[in-house]
């Protein structure tokens, strides 16, 4: 988090700008909700505020965009004289980073969240879920279409209740 040499409002404004960074590929998220955030530094001097994301896969096409959108809407804070935003596998993301705001943004939006890891037990691959609730009616009568999605972390799945097509996380 943020060290104690900035102030409560430096902080609490730092993370509301945060919260305010859509995901790219999902606009109703944001970084801070879905959990790519791992550490927010202020430099002694405030020459520098630094963010290090981790990202939801290596070469996640969309952390370039997260990287930018980050140092434009902290660098309009005037906090600090310079943005960094890096990378770091200092720890690897897991989906269990993702917020309970930001399981109900990606339900309400269409997207099936995912389950918590912690209720699957030990994981090999990537896992799809023979049965996922719709995100639309809450259905638990759902076939999986597709265990490929538009992106490495989503597959496509079927609702018999309300005949609605939905994309799924997959745990990670």
């Amino acid at each position: 988090m943020i060290p104690h040499r900035a102030t409560d409002g430096e902080q609490a404004a730092i993370w509301a700008a945060l919260a305010e960074v859509p995901d790219p590929e999902i606009p109703a998220i944001s970084v801070v909700d879905l959990g790519v955030i791992h550490r927010v530094e202020l430099a002694d001097d405030r020459s520098t505020l630094r963010v290090e994301l981790l990202p939801t896969f290596i070469g996640c096409p969309a952390i370039e965009i997260m990287r930018e959108a980050i140092g434009i809407r902290l660098g309009e804070l005037g906090v600090a004289e310079r943005v960094e935003v890096s990378l770091t596998f200092a720890e690897p993301w897991t989906s269990d980073r993702i917020s309970p705001a930001g399981r109900e943004q990606l339900r309400s939006s269409g997207f099936a969240p995912p389950p918590h890891l912690r209720d699957l037990g030990a994981l090999g691959e990537l896992p799809t879920l023979s049965v996922v609730p719709c995100p639309y009616c809450g259905s638990r009568q759902t076939t999986l279409e597709n265990p490929f999605g538009p992106t490495l972390c989503r597959a496509i799945y079927h609702c018999a209740g309300c005949r609605q097509p939905f994309e799924a996380f997959k745990p990670i």
